[in-house]
């Protein structure tokens, strides 16, 4: 590792003129846009903010082309969405030194290059920081826009996914299962975000219990992504209703040989385990997906994945404040209110129980319109926030709710928790 002197003359002044000492920041402008000119950017990443009010945590960027003009493909990573813009490249100087700034920017800055890794750090009181590290890649990555695509599930879920009807014998979708094969790859690629968000490794044990399963496609996908690519020990556990949906499942989990995958007939709210580390609820119907989040909760679930479906509980008992009645005499504008409204009190339940909760449309509104999955890793000790348990008590005041399935936990400031 070497260090750059801050004093030190610019290492591309003329021979014999009066150089400027360099900055660090200068010095690390000036390399970014140098990798930039000369093709050997292979990213950008700045985090550890100065400022955290705008909830930004991290920024990455990558050169990409379009058109063949190069631009900065730039990420905002903020606590509840990501997004996604491009820059051109005569911007990079000003918006780079804009997020460089001593009292609002970010403190700690990488530059990787093909040459070397330049690390720029910044301390109050003291002078920035840039040191060098042997290159992290050496060779230039694509500069396409549009990457090529990855697969969370791939060719080594062939045999259940045929199984499922999923995929022809050559591992091509079916035209009919087209949007639930998308729908399992954009669910698998989530999921395995918050995994490894729980600091799941492999090897550790874990009980996973996907409610409502139905015919069981997203729990197959699950177990492969814990046990397959993930290498868990994980039990996934699919609970459904239906006993004729429950024998095929658990049929078809048997011929392939599926270790730690099964199947059972029960209720979300009455079946009964020894332990749950993760809960999956999938378009579960009205309440039901209210009472997979209390079990989760009382179960101490470290991992809730909830994708809510009909919303029929709170739209009877909205009473409509003055103030919205003129918009809500509509039918469809009530209804999506309630559903608005109805997700919302789920996010803040989870919160008020110490996870941190995240709201994500988890497929294009085409393959269906109930694209809203809800997750939640657990980050702190629960029931510990009386802010978000008033707000709670104020919204169902304000709209007249009484009756959900989680209301008792408003009235149990310790959050009894029950066995799983």
């Amino acid at each position: 590792m070497n260090s750059w002197n801050a004093s030190s003359p610019r290492s591309d002044a003329s021979p014999g003129a009066t150089s400027t000492p360099e900055s660090g920041v200068d010095a690390f402008v000036r390399l970014t846009l140098s990798a930039i000119a000369n093709d050997s950017f292979v990213r950008l990443v700045l985090s550890s903010p100065l400022s955290p009010a705008p909830g930004i945590h991290r920024i990455q960027a990558r050169l990409i082309a379009i058109r063949g003009a190069p631009m900065l493909s730039i990420t905002t990573r903020e606590a509840r969405r990501d997004s996604t813009r491009n820059l051109a490249v005569q911007e990079t100087e000003a918006w780079l030194r804009s997020q460089l700034d001593s009292a609002t920017g970010f403190s700690a800055a990488l530059l990787g290059t093909l040459a070397k890794d330049w690390q720029l750090s910044t301390k109050p009181g003291a002078p920035p920081r840039l040191t060098s590290h042997r290159p992290s890649q050496t060779e230039a990555p694509t500069r396409h826009h549009d990457r090529a695509k990855h697969r969370a599930v791939d060719a080594s879920g062939q045999d259940w996914l045929h199984a499922l009807g999923l995929t022809d014998v050559h591992g091509k979708p079916t035209p009919k299962q087209a949007d639930k094969y998308q729908q399992i790859q954009r669910y698998t690629e989530i999921l395995g975000h918050h995994v490894v968000e729980c600091g799941w490794t492999p090897g550790t044990q874990v009980t996973v219990v996907d409610m409502g399963c139905g015919r069981g496609a997203l729990t197959f996908a699950a177990w492969h992504l814990l046990r397959r690519k993930l290498a868990l020990e994980a039990q996934v556990i699919g609970i459904e209703l239906r006993q004729e949906l429950v024998m095929e499942a658990q049929q078809r989990a048997t011929s392939l040989g599926l270790e730690g995958l099964r199947f059972q007939a029960g209720r979300i709210d009455q079946a009964r385990f020894e332990r749950i580390d993760g809960l999956i609820a999938l378009h579960a119907c009205d309440t039901a997906t209210d009472d997979a989040v209390l079990r989760g909760i009382n179960a101490g679930a470290q991992l809730i994945v909830v994708a809510p479906c009909c919303h029929q509980s709170v739209r009877p008992q909205l009473a409509s404040p003055e103030l919205l009645a003129p918009l809500l005499e509509h039918g469809l504008l009530e209804e999506r209110f309630a559903e608005w409204l109805t997700d919302g009190l789920r996010a803040l339940v989870l919160e008020w129980a110490g996870y941190r909760v995240r709201l994500t449309e988890f497929v294009a509104s085409e393959h269906t319109p109930k694209n809203l999955l809800v997750t939640a890793v657990r980050v702190r000790t629960p029931f510990s926030d009386a802010r978000l348990q008033a707000r709670m008590r104020a919204l169902l005041h304000h709209f007249g709710i009484h009756d959900t399935p989680w209301m008792h936990l408003l009235e149990s400031p310790a959050g009894k928790e029950e066995s799983p």
